[in-house]
């Protein structure tokens, strides 16, 4: 468990309902979170972070003058904001809203309405992604690792960066996709390989089966993480040999347990 508290959070919370507003405030007041920061709308609390950096922003999709899409994205691009935690609760499904915000690294996206237990769980999330427990492995030090990240999203690449560091691992290179991490595997040695799958060039899918069948390192565990739905894809990724798959969004304890699985 984190050693943050959710007292020790400063959250705002971006909802244009008053109802809704009262609602949540209740929920994180009962959880012992202190007064939370509100805006009505996108601009609002854009002004309200560069004025206060938050540990944490729940924003609602559909604001007034932007959707909570077009909030984490404008964070995103801002070098203030980029690694703020970022939370939707929202009654969306449709992919056009939902699948840019998986891009961007958000913790959780919960339904609208949500209960309090599912907002707790979401909040004790945001607590092992602001200061998650270090990595314990038998035979090395998380600081020795080498790994890799592959995904052609920067917001994506810069999340799972953030994820790792702060899991103790100092040894990280980059790809923007399954063609370019093909040269970086063959020049030099690596622990373990996150990869996206949706890509252009070459996707997860065929950097897995590359790495598998073709290339010096057979046996370096694979971690998938996607948004992907579509159970043939799927089945095919499971084919090709990764070792295991997220779905986007995932959490640190996540990440943590697999890479203890797999390396310990």
């Amino acid at each position: 468990m984190s050693l943050l508290s959710l007292q020790q959070l400063d959250v705002l919370l971006v909802e244009p309902s008053s109802t809704q507003h009262r609602i949540i405030d209740g929920y994180l007041t009962a959880m012992g979170t202190p007064a939370i920061r509100w805006a009505q709308d996108g601009d609002t609390a854009l002004a309200l972070m560069q004025a206060n950096t938050p540990d944490l922003v729940i924003s609602t999709m559909h604001l007034p003058d932007m959707t909570g899409t077009d909030l984490v994205l404008r964070m995103r691009e801002d070098d203030q904001l980029i690694d703020v935690a970022f939370m939707l609760i929202s009654s969306e499904t449709d992919i056009h809203y939902l699948e840019p915000l998986r891009q961007a690294g958000v913790i959780a996206i919960l339904p609208k309405p949500c209960t309090q237990e599912q907002l707790r769980t979401a909040m004790y999330n945001a607590l092992d992604f602001l200061e998650p427990e270090p990595l314990e492995l038998e035979n090395i030090a998380p600081e020795e690792l080498n790994v890799l990240v592959v995904d052609d999203s920067f917001t994506s690449r810069r999340i799972i960066l953030s994820m790792l560091e702060k899991l103790g691992v100092e040894k990280i290179s980059e790809a923007e996709n399954g063609k370019q991490a093909i040269g970086i595997i063959e020049s030099q040695f690596f622990d373990l390989i996150v990869t996206d799958y949706n890509m252009p060039e070459m996707d997860g899918r065929e950097l897995s089966t590359y790495i598998r069948s073709e290339s010096s390192q057979q046996s370096v565990p694979v971690l998938m993480v996607t948004s992907e739905t579509d159970k043939a894809r799927l089945a095919g990724v499971e084919q090709s040999g990764v070792s295991a798959i997220f779905d986007k969004p995932f959490n640190v304890d996540t990440l943590r347990s697999a890479i203890q699985r797999l390396l310990s």
